[in-house]
This record gives C-alpha cells, structure tokens and sequence, in this order.
C-alpha cells in the first residue's frame, strides 16, 4: 500500500471496514483508485467530489452499459457525482463479498430508470436496449417481444411491472447473478 502516511485516521477505517465489505487495506486501495481518477481533485483533500465524468473513466465502468445509472444510485447527491464514500460503497456492492440481497436491492434501482419503485415497460425497453448496444437494432415488435416474455416469467401478479419480489424472485433462480454483478477493485 505504499509508505506514504495514510489520509484517515485508525477510527475512520475501522468504520469503513464496518460499513463495507472491505478490509482496511482494500479501503486504502480503493481510495489510491479514486484518487487516480483525479489525483489534482482528490490530492490531499479526502472529501472531493468528483464529476461523474471522472468516475466513468474508471475502467470497469467505462464499458458497462449502465454506467450511468450506477453512478447515479450511488450518487449522495442523485446526479451521478461521487465523494469517497459514495465510491467506496459502490466499490463494496459490487465486491464478491457483498451478500446477493444486497447486489439485488442495488440492481434493481439501476434498472429502475423512472423511480418509481417497479420496472415497468419503459424501463425493462431501457434495459434491453443498453444490454444489446447501438450495434444490434432490434426492431420495436422485437423489443417488445422481449419484454413481454420478461413480464410473462416473473410478473407474478400480472400488473404489468416488476415488483422488488417480483426482481428478487428472478435474481435467485439466476446462478451467475453475483458473478455477473461484479466490479473488480
């Protein structure tokens, strides 16, 4: 981790190490990696906050389809930009020691664009299109397909939308769940 003297004190990473799924050393590491995205902002000043430009050019993020949605859900302030603490708790999400509950509740608010507590229609089309990218065009009728049979296997009560359960019951028949939902410090 360097010889260089720490900018937390004991007490602050022994509450990062309490309220993450990280040891003290990958906090610190995790804080070299913030740092590096903007070394002239963060410096000395354990407190910056960094635009949400900065953070997607985090490698991991750079190239995920919801990278946007992901820096908003943990985004102190809702608008994507993030402190420390925000990254780090993003960081621990996304970690292999975070529980499948914990990484479900969290997937479900990046997939639910609108906010409105359900993945509805609108939102599962979002869904699909970033998942496929700008180089597949699926037509209209085809996404629709999609979403449809999406709504066929886990809208349980037939109102048109995804319920956390509804999410949730579909995140544990999924094996590869945890290993997909996954960002490497």
């Amino acid at each position: 981790m360097g010889q260089g003297k720490s900018q937390f004190t004991e007490e602050e990473l022994q509450d990062y190490e309490d309220l993450t799924y990280f040891t003290k050393k990958e906090v610190l590491y995790a804080h070299q990696k913030f740092k590096a995205l903007a070394p002239e902002k963060v410096g000395h000043n354990k407190n910056a906050k960094l635009p949400m430009a900065k953070v997607l050019t985090y490698p991991e993020l750079k190239v995920n389809p919801f990278k946007d949605r992901i820096c908003k859900v943990f985004s102190s302030s809702n608008d994507g930009d993030c402190t420390f603490e925000d990254f780090l708790d993003m960081m621990s999400v996304f970690s292999e020691m975070a529980p499948k509950a914990v990484k479900a509740e969290h997937a479900f608010r990046i997939f639910d664009f609108d906010g409105d507590d359900m993945i509805g229609v609108s939102d599962l089309r979002e869904v699909i299109q970033r998942l496929c990218g700008p180089e597949l065009k699926l037509t209209d009728s085809e996404i629709q397909q999609l979403v449809q049979n999406v709504l066929e296997e886990a809208d349980l009560d037939d109102d048109g939308a995804l319920s956390f359960a509804e999410f949730e019951h579909i995140i544990d028949k999924s094996s590869d769940f945890c290993h997909a939902f996954r960002i490497r410090l």
